[in-house]
């Protein structure tokens, strides 16, 4: 089994680099990596409706959907991921309790109660510190997880704090849980890197065959490549969600505006807008020209910023009328 310390800490190569190693490697692999502040999405998910729009954009926090089902997760430097990716037989591909199985004996060592509870979720004392997903790709399945070590708990309740919108959609939700760091209940002190090494060291303890693998330059090229074309662009991260209709009101200086859309593909299909606003022109101009944009910030601000927006919407900014769409 190659044995892979990944120093990346980009969200986009990182999850780029999963694909990568499962559709290129023929070997059996496990992963150790970090990502920087983010939030990871799952396949199914609508993006928009799992995160705190807002706190993203403030903190520059990059959102990323992965390959592989499950809910909504936030990672900083604080959180440690684990990845396995191996050759399966058919029929004994999804097992999640197999492939934390490694994991849970590391732990178990360092004298934690962890423990494998519900569906796919790993414990200490009744409170979760991963959650796990899984892909099936022709005979390999990837087997990815969080570990929880010391992740800034009020960034991750704050990032996956979803604002009072109303979305009504066929995506799977997040089932939010009470979580924990594994640093509060280790009996040594060590850092997040430290406990790192401790588990790369002991799963390759376990495997008689492990050795240690580095990313070739080619390898490299070949992640940055996935990177670009799919994981850092819009499209799969927003525009891969399902279709969902979105309603919210929001009140300002200028009145209540309530708004009601539809998205498909990440793109609005139709709008109407109603409230107790003024106006000097009508407003299904601005509704028409909203049609077929991204249902994302700088492409509504984009749009509307050509409009002398105060005739349609007066003593509301632009700013303000399109926060209301998030």
């Amino acid at each position: 089994m190659l044995c892979i310390k990944d120093l990346h800490t980009d969200p986009y190569f990182n999850l780029a680099a999963d694909e990568y190693v499962m559709k290129n490697f023929k070997e059996d692999c496990f992963m150790l990596w970090r990502n920087d502040p983010s939030i990871i999405v799952g396949k199914h998910q609508n993006t928009l409706a799992e995160i705190n729009i807002d706190y993203v954009r403030e903190n520059d926090i990059k959102v990323v959907r992965r390959i592989s089902g499950g809910g909504a997760v936030f990672h900083d430097l604080g959180n440690l991921n684990f990845t396995f990716i191996r050759n399966s037989e058919e029929g004994s591909q999804v097992d999640f309790r197999k492939f934390t199985r490694p994991i849970l004996d590391v732990l178990q060592t360092m004298g934690m109660n962890a423990k494998f509870e519900g569906r796919n979720d790993l414990t200490i004392d009744g409170k979760k510190f991963s959650g796990n997903a899984e892909h099936v790709w022709k005979n390999r399945t990837l087997h990815h997880g969080t570990l929880l070590f010391s992740a800034v708990m009020t960034d991750l309740s704050a990032a996956l704090k979803v604002n009072p919108l109303k979305f009504t959609d066929k995506a799977v939700k997040s089932v939010r849980s009470r979580v924990t760091n594994i640093s509060e209940h280790l009996s040594e002190k060590m850092d997040v890197l430290q406990f790192r090494d401790r588990i790369m060291k002991q799963i390759m303890q376990m495997y008689p065959d492990s050795k240690e693998y580095h990313y070739t330059p080619e390898d490299v090229l070949g992640i940055v490549a996935l990177r670009d074309e799919k994981f850092a662009k819009w499209e799969w991260n927003f525009g891969y969600s399902p279709k969902y209709d979105f309603e919210k009101m929001i009140r300002t200086e200028g009145g209540s505006v309530e708004f009601h859309f539809n998205v498909e593909k990440g793109i609005i299909q139709d709008i109407k807008i109603y409230g107790d606003f003024f106006h000097k022109h009508d407003i299904e101009v601005v509704e028409k020209s909203l049609v077929g944009v991204k249902h994302e910030y700088d492409s509504i601000i984009e749009k509307l910023s050509q409009f002398n927006f105060n005739d349609y919407f007066k003593n509301i900014k632009v700013e303000e009328f399109t926060s209301g769409m998030f």
